[in-house]
């Protein structure tokens, strides 16, 4: 992985997404004086998304930061890039949902859109390169609901308009990486 390139990791709920970018990660480590930033989108507004984030933070490699970014991803972004660093972004699919299906039911629609022009603007020019992890959920059923529905298909658009910038992409299928570069 080079300073200039981003990868996009997407899969299904507990296909191997986090545990892949943080061997990535490792790897990166590994390098002279490369360091390692995990942008953490969750939010926990329940015990059990609770529980989910201490796990994950339990499970992170020891030296690896961590910066909270439940909405304001581009800006954090350009804030913990630095060159040597590897940036992990954990995940875009829960910033989506902070953004369309926060908890206090008020979607942001407007700063939505101005939330993800920010990120693709600032990506060509980040002195980071930056592991996305992304769910992939357009693959079952169709949801009933048209919320549902429309958060799904801008899901789609996030992971396709971000895969644009990468130079690789994953798929995660049972704990194992289909990789391909662009």
């Amino acid at each position: 992985m080079s300073t200039q390139s981003h990868t996009l990791i997407v899969g299904g709920q507990r296909s191997g997404k986090s545990r892949h970018a943080e061997r990535l990660a490792l790897d990166w480590a590994r390098g002279p004086g490369h360091s390692v930033c995990v942008i953490a989108t969750a939010e926990a507004h329940d015990e059990e998304m609770r529980q989910r984030i201490a796990r994950h933070q339990a499970d992170r490699p020891a030296g690896f930061a961590t910066v909270e970014a439940p909405l304001h991803l581009a800006e954090a972004l350009q804030s913990a890039a630095a060159p040597g660093r590897l940036l992990i972004v954990d995940c875009l699919t829960l910033w989506l949902t902070n953004w369309l299906m926060p908890m206090d039911g008020q979607p942001r629609r407007e700063a939505w859109d101005e939330a993800f022009n920010a990120l693709l603007a600032m990506l060509p020019t980040l002195a980071s390169p930056v592991v996305f992890v992304s769910n992939e959920v357009g693959w079952g059923v169709m949801p009933m609901g048209r919320e549902v529905r429309e958060y799904v298909d801008e899901l789609g658009r996030l992971n396709q308009a971000v895969a644009r910038h990468c130079a690789q992409l994953t798929l995660m299928v049972a704990g194992q990486a289909w990789t391909r570069d662009v």
